[in-house]
């Protein structure tokens, strides 16, 4: 077996024929130049020997023996923020640390302060933040800093304030009771906890962004009752339990979610790494509240007035500024995978525009929806089962009738109630059979956008619930349905191709429990 080492065409080739007893070098032109190795085992480099591109000679190289000068050779090694370039003294090869600038790899002596500065950022960099992630994973971990010590200090001075409730410190309190109020108000929050996630379980995928936030709320709401333990002490438990509620439902989806937001920081797979430093991050982050709220017990130590009502002061000021620091921070995470509502956005970008847009950019076009004002629009979407009150009866019966046993899927149009006032808006329903894959959905969406489109374009009037479609109406919808589908059908490959390349996950979309509904086609 042969191996050949390449080189520029201005530079001479070696070939290198592997024998089982020895290892020797046989040029294929003649060398002007030899490779000699002397008695004490010094080896000479020929100027013909480079193995990168635009390497320029460097002095002595050519001279023949003389004395042992460092020959720098084109390799250099960086680790941990230091860099490293390979010498050849004449009898030995050296790695020598070399300036770690991107152009220039030659010795400096820099400034003491400087390298030290530098060394200690990059150490403190690699301590938080994980080697491979996008650019908005700085964006995210600053907010996070924010929501964290913040947060961790009025944590503290809420379980003060619980404290001061049951009289912890006074000669007159039972400790048995309360001991007996703490494990109460534990018990029933656990228990909360799991009858939340059971119930939710489908939302922290599909709408992780509000659900989050609106738990954070909660959890912020929840501190601020056990601040008001200390004016009701006999209402403790009742206070105590209300708040760790809240507490409980807000630490079962900052879990649930957690995954998921660190997965789409996991840029090479690295989402054990990722979900590390974010361990590390929250440990030092909340060691930082702690200390501020020990700054403040010191400062007001002396006055029990003011330490009792400091609470109440920095509580509004506090919680204001870890929801901001939460609400910002999720601005800035860019989820990959699909939900009904992200599709969405994809698919009327291509519709309109003719390309699929990045994760950050429907990020800032699906925001958080805390008050969840999606749904609004026009001809709204929706995915799952025919509702009795809600049909259009012949439009549903024309599209059931219409099914045959290649259909994944089938349109129509129903009524919808919105807001508070449950006033009456038209929309587009699709119905998913069993069986029905991530092309279907997809297939199905896509048709049921081209609908939405065409709809709003020629200004289609609405149906009323009482009157019946005429039959022009019923032609022209027919005709629509046959239209948005080979529209569909005819984009479908384009459109997939072009989301994989953007790195959207592709393979499953996630879908409410209601959207996961499904129908069953019966050839009688």
């Amino acid at each position: 077996m042969q191996s050949t080492l390449y080189s520029p065409a201005n530079s001479r080739q070696f070939h290198f024929p592997w024998n089982a007893q020895q290892f020797h070098f046989i040029p294929r032109k003649p060398i002007s130049k030899k490779l000699e190795l002397s008695s004490s085992r010094t080896l000479t480099l020929a100027a013909s020997l480079r193995t990168s591109i635009n390497y320029e000679p460097e002095r002595g190289l050519d001279e023949g023996p003389g004395p042992n000068l460092p020959v720098r050779l084109p390799v250099v090694i960086r680790h941990s923020g230091r860099v490293s370039r390979y010498m050849w003294d004449g009898s030995s090869l050296k790695l020598v640390s070399v300036d770690g600038g991107a152009l220039s790899l030659c010795l400096d002596f820099e400034d003491g302060f400087r390298k030290l500065f530098r060394v200690s950022s990059l150490a403190v960099r690699n301590f938080f933040i994980p080697k491979q992630v996008p650019d908005n994973y700085m964006d995210y971990v600053k907010w996070k800093l924010l929501h964290r010590v913040f947060s961790s200090a009025l944590q503290v001075l809420a379980t003060q304030a619980m404290f001061r409730a049951i009289g912890i410190g006074y000669s007159r309190s039972l400790p048995s009771a309360a001991a007996l109020n703490w494990v109460l108000k534990d018990g029933l929050g656990r228990l909360s906890r799991c009858i939340y996630t059971a119930s939710l379980a489908s939302a922290f995928d599909t709408n992780l962004k509000r659900v989050r936030f609106s738990t954070s709320v909660l959890f912020s709401l929840s501190i601020g009752v056990e601040l008001l333990t200390p004016a009701f002490p006999r209402q403790f438990l009742l206070l105590a339990t209300i708040a760790n509620i809240a507490k409980q439902i807000s630490l079962a989806c900052y879990l649930a979610t957690g995954s998921a937001i660190h997965r789409s920081f996991a840029l090479a797979d690295n989402l054990g790494e990722v979900s590390a430093k974010a361990q590390i991050q929250t440990v030092c982050f909340d060691n930082l509240g702690l200390m501020i709220a020990a700054l403040l017990n010191m400062l007001f130590k002396n006055n029990q007035r003011l330490l009792a009502g400091l609470p109440f002061v920095v509580y509004p000021i506090f919680s204001a500024i870890d929801l901001f620091g939460i609400y910002q921070g999720l601005k800035h995470v860019h989820l990959q995978t699909l939900t009904k509502d992200r599709l969405e956005i994809i698919l009327n970008s291509w519709i309109e525009l003719g390309c699929v847009p990045s994760p950050a950019d429907v990020s800032k076009k699906e925001g958080i929806d805390f008050l969840q004002s999606k749904g609004k629009e026009l001809w709204p979407i929706r995915i799952g089962c025919i509702k009795t009150k809600d049909q259009i009866p012949k439009l549903s019966m024309m599209a059931m009738q219409s099914l045959s046993t290649d259909d994944f899927y089938f349109i129509c149009m129903e009524n919808s109630h919105r807001g508070l006032t449950r006033s009456k808006q038209q929309g587009i329903l699709l119905c998913l059979r069993e069986g029905a894959g991530t092309a279907d959905v997809m297939m199905g969406l896509l048709q049921a956008c081209y609908i939405r489109k065409a709809l709003l374009f020629s200004g289609w009037e609405t149906i009323s619930e009482t009157n019946e479609p005429e039959g022009s109406v019923l032609k022209e919808w027919t005709k629509l349905i046959e239209d948005s589908k080979r529209a569909a059908e005819r984009v479908l490959s384009p459109l997939d191709d072009q989301m994989l390349a953007l790195g959207w996950a592709a393979k499953n979309i996630l879908l409410t429990t209601e959207e996961q509904a499904r129908y069953s086609f019966v050839d009688d």
